[in-house]
């Protein structure tokens, strides 16, 4: 395979080899000329002679025999394994007698991704997507966590004391906007996720946004009961924004505000035991802050969600 600093390139290897052939050139004269070996010269001349034009491409470095190729059998057992089970080139080589070296190969070869680039429950490849510009799609879910009992639940007391310290706090129900380009996030603890409340955050939400220059122009959401109804379509085209929906059983199709979530609860919800609800929540404003303005994001290439929004203010604080 010739590379872009080869000294002949297929249409130098035809001008060498017609100096030997056609016009007669010594060989060495041709090398010369060219900046190639003796050989070199021999060999494009050779092939000229005997297949043409045509014979001087580059020609496949693969062997004609492989005598010591996996099996058909084998790589069809490797695919099969790798498809029901989903499983990655260490397994399979241990239930097919291979090295783990030649079922990465086998994968590749056919095609099948890392088992990280693949949806856990369909095992379809994740087609990832970015919108160009802020506000263009923003992402909407309501994630729901369990509130803490004054005096702290089990990670504070252990799970005997915790139990014994139910008192019946009911729930947070976390309502999450977030900006599909940068990774920007707005979020409310709301009582619950009915159609008005769900319409009330996405005013709120809008009007968040435009403070911090961002044009809300379509938002996305799953096929949750609030969201199907009037009054999330009505809030909608009083705002000028656009609804999506993802398709059912989908959800990964609104993955970014799924992994903030994750996020969410690595960071601040479960990052360390609380004592109290309100703990919880007054420790919410500071680290949202940090997410927003000095976290980096690995989605955004270490980049930080403020600084993928235009002149957006206190971004360096």
């Amino acid at each position: 395979m010739s590379h872009r600093n080869a000294p002949l390139t297929p249409t130098g290897r035809l001008r060498l080899a017609r100096c030997v052939v056609e016009d007669g050139w010594p060989l060495r004269r041709a090398a010369e000329r060219f900046q190639v070996s003796h050989t070199t010269a021999a060999r494009w001349a050779g092939r000229y002679r005997t297949h043409g034009a045509a014979g001087l491409h580059d020609r496949s470095s693969r062997p004609h025999h492989s005598p010591r190729k996996t099996p058909a059998a084998v790589e069809r057992q490797v695919v099969r394994l790798r498809r029901e089970h989903r499983v990655g080139p260490v397994r399979l080589a241990a239930r097919c007698g291979i090295a783990a070296s030649t079922a990465h190969r086998i994968l590749a070869r056919h095609g099948l991704p890392a088992l990280a680039a693949t949806d856990r429950a369909t095992g379809e490849p994740v087609r990832r997507y970015e919108r160009s510009r802020p506000g263009e799609l923003v992402h909407i879910d309501v994630k729901k966590l369990g509130r803490i009992p004054d005096g702290g639940g089990h990670k504070a007391l252990g799970r005997a004391a915790g139990r014994a310290n139910r008192q019946g706090g009911g729930y947070a129900y976390l309502h999450t906007a977030l900006d599909d380009h940068s990774r920007l996030a707005y979020t409310e603890d709301l009582p619950d996720e009915k159609a008005a409340t769900c319409a009330g955050f996405l005013q709120r939400a809008a009007a968040w946004f435009a403070d911090h220059g961002v044009t809300v122009e379509r938002v996305l959401t799953d096929n949750a009961w609030a969201y199907t109804k009037n009054t999330w379509r009505d809030t909608c085209n009083r705002l000028g924004i656009s609804p999506r929906w993802t398709r059912p059983w989908r959800p990964q199709t609104n993955g970014k505000v799924e992994r903030f979530h994750r996020t969410l609860l690595d960071e601040w919800a479960y990052h360390r035991p609380y004592t109290s609800d309100a703990e919880r929540q007054a420790a919410f404003p500071d680290w949202l802050d940090w997410y927003n303005y000095h976290r980096p994001h690995t989605g955004i290439s270490g980049q930080t969600p403020a600084s993928r929004v235009t002149n957006l203010s206190g971004q360096h604080t």
